[in-house]
């Protein structure tokens, strides 16, 4: 028998966390944090160290007491990618289980990176399982990661094969087949498996209403090198703020500066935490190309010497969301003690992540920059998550008996449901839409 319980982001768009209970074993695949409630709580999009009972009280992290009565029977915790939503919460509560946590190679980077950080103990082993590899959890649960493309690297599809068939855990991806960074997504072994019974696919539905194919990553590197190199900034500063993650798109954004022959320079504590984890598994050599300046003094001591000659620079820095503790907001305060000048460029190579936190922090970054008469570039950007299209092929490719929408709030959640009525399956019999805390038995 197999059953399967919503954790964690069956609510809302994240704080991710599924069990799967096979007979008497259970995998837990992801262990994220809201950060809606994350950042309102440590006003940071970093991990910090903090009470749990704190973060669960506030529903930052899964509310795992739910799984109180099998927790001995947790045989390990698969992370599907290095995405704090879904990786966020392992320092804070992963000790509640005497079991392995396992990702692939820049997973387990970026979680030790956390953990040295802030000086967090956890007492689980971490195990690097490469993509498209296979390990034995137990005799009867064999875990198997699966390389799809996201907007990070060496995200992966969690199969989880079992005796009754395949339940295939998939938050979160999309389709692309020209990646700019990394291998594009192993469509020959999803075909593979859909041959092996699956049961069960628990699937995101974030972007389940978006009528489209979302565009590659390379289109977002197109949208950028158009406003670095087609705009005229030869005499100002430029910013570039993304997602600390999104090591593709920072890639181009160095591309493009040596092309600008700007001197580039990344500022931030979670910017220099996922790089260094993707030059320490040998992804990426940024160092080479460019400076990493990781706090605030150094940072400060940074601007203060680049200010005569601001026109030779090209900054990448966080705060994509407006967060309070970012470098680009503390630069907009005027905290840093760097000035922005009329027509400097800042570069939003991201989207508001549509909570009213982050957009109430991003209208006062905004806000404060226009001010200073700064020209502001948004939405340089496009999304890692699948649109209906795409979730339509892979449906269609993976061919699964059930579904279980994901990763999304209620409507984003029926959107899935309708789409997968539209391919003929059957609202109850096998789609199940579920909320944190609910199970199914399949």
């Amino acid at each position: 028998m197999i059953e399967i319980y919503a954790v964690g982001g069956y609510n809302q768009v994240g704080k991710n966390c599924t069990a799967i209970k096979v007979d008497n074993e259970v995998v837990i695949t992801d262990m994220g944090i809201d950060l809606e409630s994350y950042i309102k709580l440590t006003e940071d999009e970093d991990i910090v160290k903090i009470n749990p009972e704190q973060l669960i009280d506030v529903g930052a992290v899964p509310n795992v007491s739910v799984l109180d009565k099998i927790k001995n029977n947790v045989k390990g915790i698969v992370i599907s990618h290095a995405h704090l939503d879904h990786l966020g919460a392992v320092p804070h509560i992963a000790n509640r289980f005497n079991c392995e946590v396992i990702g692939t190679p820049f997973t387990i980077e970026v979680l030790k990176s956390i953990l040295k950080d802030d000086k967090i103990k956890l007492n689980n082993e971490l195990k690097v399982l490469n993509s498209n590899s296979f390990y034995n959890l137990s005799d009867n649960i064999r875990i198997e990661l699966i390389h799809i493309t996201h907007s990070i690297p060496q995200a992966a599809l969690v199969a989880i094969h079992t005796r009754y068939g395949v339940v295939l855990y998939a938050n979160d991806f999309k389709i692309d087949l020209y990646p700019t960074l990394g291998k594009t997504p192993n469509l020959k072994r999803l075909r593979e498996i859909s041959k092996e019974n699956v049961i069960a696919l628990i699937v995101e539905s974030t972007y389940a209403n978006d009528a489209r194919k979302m565009p590659s990553e390379s289109v977002a590197k197109e949208m950028l090198k158009d406003v670095l190199l087609g705009t005229d900034n030869k005499n100002n500063l430029i910013i570039v703020t993304t997602f600390a993650s999104q090591i593709a798109r920072l890639k181009s954004v160095i591309e493009f500066g040596k092309k600008l022959n700007r001197k580039v320079v990344f500022m931030g504590r979670s910017l220099a935490k996922y790089v260094k984890a993707a030059e320490n598994i040998g992804i990426v050599n940024f160092s080479k190309d460019i400076e990493i300046v990781k706090y605030g003094r150094q940072i400060e001591r940074k601007l203060k010497k680049i200010d005569n000659e601001r026109e030779k620079y090209l900054l990448v820095v966080t705060g994509h969301q407006g967060e309070h503790k970012s470098v680009l907001h503390r630069i907009a305060k005027g905290e840093l003690r760097f000035k922005l000048y009329h027509e400097d460029n800042v570069i939003f190579s991201c989207k508001t992540i549509p909570t009213p936190t982050n957009i109430a922090n991003r209208e006062a970054l905004e806000n404060e920059l226009k001010q200073n008469g700064v020209r502001i570039f948004k939405d340089i950007h496009q999304s890692g998550h699948a649109a209906r299209e795409d979730l339509r092929d892979f449906i269609n490719i993976v061919k699964p008996r059930n579904i279980i929408p994901a990763h999304g709030n209620k409507e984003m959640k029926e959107a899935l449901a309708d789409l997968a009525i539209e391919m003929g399956y059957k609202k109850e019999k096998n789609i199940f839409l579920l909320k944190d805390g609910q199970k199914v038995t399949i």
